[in-house]
C-alpha cells in the first residue's frame, strides 16, 4: 500500500514535451504487481525461490479500474498460480515460462471475469 498517496504527498510524474505522447499513453494502461514469490527444491534437496515479476496491460479504462480494485485477489490468484508451477520443476531444470504465463493468463481471466486484461510477465528467476 502506498501510503504516501492517502497523505497527498504523492509526487506526480514529469511530463516529456514533444514526440506526441505515445510513451505516456501506452504506460497509462499498465499496472505494475507485487513480485511474487514460491518455493522450490533445488538440485541434492535444498530449498529454493523462484520469484516471477509481473504487470496488467489493460487498454479498457472501466475494466482497468476493476483490475485496480481487485489487486488482492489478484495476488492471491497469482501466488497459487507460481507455486503451482514451482511444484512441478525437477531439481535442477528450469521452469516452463510458457506454461506458467498460461496459467497467470487464466487466473487472470477467472478473477476479471472476462478477458481484455494481458498479463505481462518480466522476470523468472530461481534461485
Amino acid at each position: 500500500m502506498d501510503r504516501r498517496a492517502l497523505l497527498g504527498l504523492k509526487t506526480r510524474p514529469l511530463r516529456v514535451s514533444g514526440g506526441g505522447g505515445g510513451a505516456a499513453a501506452a504506460q497509462s494502461t499498465y499496472l505494475a504487481m507485487p513480485t511474487i514469490t514460491a518455493n522450490v527444491v533445488r538440485t541434492g534437496g535444498r530449498r529454493g525461490m523462484m520469484t516471477v515479476e509481473t504487470g496488467i496491460d489493460t487498454p479498457d479504462a472501466a475494466l482497468r479500474v476493476r483490475v485496480a480494485q481487485s489487486m488482492p485477489r489478484l495476488r492471491a490468484a497469482f501466488a497459487v498460480a507460481v507455486q503451482q508451477s514451482a511444484n512441478v520443476i525437477r531439481p535442477g531444470a528450469p521452469p516452463d515460462v510458457e506454461r506458467l504465463v498460461a496459467q497467470l493468463q487464466a487466473a487472470t481471466n477467472t478473477v476479471m471475469g472476462r478477458p481484455g486484461a494481458r498479463l505481462l510477465i518480466g522476470t523468472v528467476m530461481l534461485s
